[in-house]
């Protein structure tokens, strides 16, 4: 499944629905999907998101010796719904995802 972030004051993002649940949990909302944030929520949102990412435990980098490559943390997959939630915070515009 991917889920899709829209607001007016960014770019369409999509993600993997696992991913975007959890985010959507560490912003504070149930991660239902279809859903949305109202506008006066957003800040708050961003707020809770944002201190979530900070105190996960950055991933041990896996090396390139047998050939795989490293997973993208969480860390690194959040930080275009953190511009976005930033923009839609500063734009004062809501925030909804299908």
């Amino acid at each position: 499944m991917l889920v899709t972030f829209t607001t007016k004051a960014y770019a369409d993002i999509t993600m993997f629905g696992d991913v975007a649940v959890t985010l959507l949990k560490m912003a504070g909302h149930s991660g239902t999907v279809p859903g949305a944030i109202r506008e006066e929520d957003v800040p708050a949102a961003l707020m809770r998101l944002r201190t979530a990412i900070e105190t996960q435990q950055p991933a041990a980098p896996a090396g390139d010796k047998d050939g795989s490559e490293a997973p993208v943390s969480l860390r690194n997959r959040a930080l275009p719904l953190i511009e976005l939630f930033a923009a839609a915070a500063k734009e004062q515009t809501y925030i909804s995802w299908k």
